[in-house]
């Protein structure tokens, strides 16, 4: 019996050594999986995934521009507005101020997400997202694209209501092409895998005239090969890709997606419709007229109106938001151009769209919008309107409430890709990541 205990205890030993040796051997191993689980992303549904490369499309170079091309707008952000200052708008690297008005109307929870955003600030943010984007790069040899941070829009929008001359409306755009062509990567390419942001409609940089509107940007020589982000492109140039109008919501973090989705989700929705604007008096035959007055004048109409004429509506979120969260549909008529930044607050709401031109998005925002316009807005064309022959609230009333719900369930579900986070939101792709990556994989032809 002792015999048997003793090899009992040697047979133990044996295996406690191998036991050790196997672990020393594995060390290397164990260090290699450690490396790799840590750098796995997870996933709810299926546990840890294989590790992909966070930059599948390649990486962005970002120009260091001269400081009067950028920052110094910012630095005279007084003397951007003939009107007012901009100081405030541009603030927060252009996501505004706080919305102190929101912080009583909406969760505590959820307020501090929302900012005083100015619809033309699209370029800064841009600009200070690439700055600490995953996707950068600070050696421009292996940049698949080149960012150029010149805030056209700013500089340009300084004289579009002044008595300004041509040439003032022209001279930051042509300083800074003298600039950027003589760079070393712009002439490998001539600029073909450059891209710039610009905070402004298209049409604000296509002068054909000097007694014309804006600044003739894009029609300069060294513009033929720039891509262009802009809030607003010409459907007919391949080089302009239309991006959302910023909002007011900037997520700080994907949990702060999914509180807004569920809060516009089950949130009680009195009426049928809304319209948020205001009438254009020197207009013939203005259709925001016609929906204004059938919204306040017609007590049987089920419409909920916000007229920009009596709020300013460019400074406000509450009233608009309260609209819109309080209506299944919105009216979406076209704006001072066919587009409007209002077609986005409203779906941040989780309202439905209701389009009368077909200019107004779905020639527009092909990376943001879902494929299927049905799924998501309706169409009504402005003659059946103004001509009498249907009414707002007769279509509408149409569909029942299973198709509304399913409507404004998609709408809930692409509120992600319509909106600019504070900054970026891990495994979910906001508006600025879409469009990133639909520039990237644009160059890289994939």
């Amino acid at each position: 019996m002792k015999k048997f205990k003793h090899l009992f205890k040697l047979r133990n030993s044996v295996s406690y050594c191998n036991a050790c040796l196997y672990f020393i051997i594995s060390l290397p191993f164990l260090h290699l999986y450690l490396i790799f689980t840590s750098r796995a992303s997870f996933s709810p549904s299926y546990g840890f995934s294989i590790y992909r490369n966070p930059c599948p499309f390649g990486m962005v170079y970002v120009y260091d521009l001269p400081s009067m091309f950028n920052q110094d707008l910012l630095t005279n952000c007084h003397d951007l507005n003939p009107w007012s200052s901009s100081c405030e708008a541009i603030s927060n690297g252009g996501l505004g101020k706080r919305d102190e008005e929101l912080e009583e109307f909406l969760p505590e929870s959820l307020a501090p997400a929302w900012r005083r955003t100015d619809q033309f600030t699209l370029e800064v943010i841009f600009h200070n997202r690439v700055l600490n984007h995953q996707c950068r790069t600070l050696e421009p040899d292996s940049a698949t694209a080149f960012y150029i941070p010149f805030y056209a829009g700013l500089a340009v929008g300084r004289y579009l209501w002044a008595n300004s001359s041509a040439e003032e409306r022209d001279r930051d755009c042509e300083l800074l092409l003298n600039w950027i062509t003589d760079q070393p990567y712009w002439k490998k390419s001539n600029g073909y895998d450059h891209f710039i942001s610009l905070g402004r409609i298209t049409w604000d940089f296509r002068r054909k005239s000097d007694e014309e509107w804006g600044s003739r940007f894009f029609r300069m020589n060294g513009m033929q090969g720039v891509t262009r982000l802009l809030i607003e492109k010409n459907p007919w140039d391949h080089l302009d890709i239309s991006v959302p109008y910023p909002t007011g919501f900037h997520p700080r973090s994907a949990a702060d997606i999914l509180l807004w989705q569920n809060y516009v989700r089950t949130y009680n929705r009195t009426k049928l419709f809304s319209f948020v604007g205001a009438t254009r008096g020197k207009v013939k035959n203005d259709f925001r007229a016609l929906l204004l007055s059938q919204c306040q004048n017609d007590s049987s109409v089920p419409c909920r109106v916000v007229d920009c004429a009596e709020t300013r509506c460019s400074h406000s979120n509450l009233e608009i938001l309260d609209a819109f969260l309080d209506s299944d549909f919105c009216l979406q008529p076209r704006g001072d151009s066919y587009t409007r930044r209002s077609v986005f607050d409203c779906m941040v709401a989780g309202s439905i769209p209701v389009f009368f031109w077909e200019r107004t998005a779905y020639d527009q925002y092909d990376w943001f919008l879902p494929d299927e316009a049905k799924s998501y807005s309706v169409f009504i064309h402005h003659n059946k309107v103004m001509n009498r022959r249907t009414t707002i609230t007769g279509e509408l009333e149409k569909y029942s409430r299973e198709e509304i719900n399913k409507m404004k369930e998609k709408v809930i579900e692409y509120i992600p890709k319509i909106v600019y986070a504070k900054r970026g939101l891990d495994n979910v792709k906001d508006a600025f990541d879409i469009a990133i990556d639909g520039v990237l994989r644009r160059f890289t032809g994939q």
